[in-house]
């Protein structure tokens, strides 16, 4: 009767080495998968902040109409947008379907904070309080990790009276035609060169804009 033989030492050997290796392959897939998706979720993260960016504009922004805080005769009147080269306010209007409908008053505003760059916007309801009712704003992060946010407006120039770029935009009684947005951040990413046109009255549109001269205009001041 023959004896069945046992595997020798080398061939455990063998067997426990080819086992961890398969064992490390394994691993390491997993880690490198782990990181693609990972990498992918941060560009798709990434992808997706910047297009909130550029809906905020194309969407709030495009849709500004010009007010007058005329509610209260006793205080000044003032028109509803006041642009300046980091800050902005203009008034639009969140669809009937939204929890916060009607005109609001955006104020947009470049701000640091532990030491990085964030642009805010604060939300406030754009018609007088009725006794009794308390006021409320919100305020919104609307990108963080700014290197580079620059405004620019334009309009008609009081002095010239032609049409050019404005670093700001105040005191006026009337919308700018259009306004510029350049966004960079800390990373590398940007926001492409935007360029907003608003609701006005001479019903300029966002069509007009291939006969308007926005990369060679230069900048003018008031």
């Amino acid at each position: 009767m023959s004896k069945s033989q046992g595997f020798t030492l080398i061939e455990v050997l063998i067997g426990m080495t080819l086992l961890s290796l398969m064992v490390v392959l394994l691993f390491s897939s997993l880690t490198i998968g782990a990181k693609s998706w990972e990498q992918g979720e941060r560009k798709i993260a990434d992808v997706n902040e910047v297009a909130i960016v550029q809906q905020f504009f194309n969407h709030h922004l495009a849709h500004a109409t010009p007010q007058w805080n005329d509610f209260n005769p006793e205080k000044e009147r003032v028109f509803s947008f006041q642009g300046k080269k980091k800050s902005l306010q203009f008034v639009s209007a969140f669809p009937a379907s939204a929890e916060r409908a009607g005109l609001q008053l955006f104020n947009l505003e470049l701000k640091e904070k532990n030491k990085q760059r964030f642009i805010f916007v604060a939300l406030t309801p754009f018609f007088p309080l009725t006794e009794g009712e308390d006021w409320f704003q919100d305020e919104i992060e609307l990108v963080r990790g700014v290197q580079k946010f620059e405004l620019s407006y334009f309009g008609l120039n009081d002095q010239t009276g032609e049409y050019a770029w404005h670093s700001e935009w105040l005191e006026k009684e009337q919308q700018p035609r259009l306004v510029k947005i350049l966004l960079e951040l800390d990373d590398g990413r940007y926001l492409p060169e935007m360029v907003v046109a608003l609701n006005v009255d001479s019903g300029y549109s966002n069509a007009d804009l291939e006969s308007v001269p926005v990369e060679d205009a230069t900048d003018a001041t008031q």
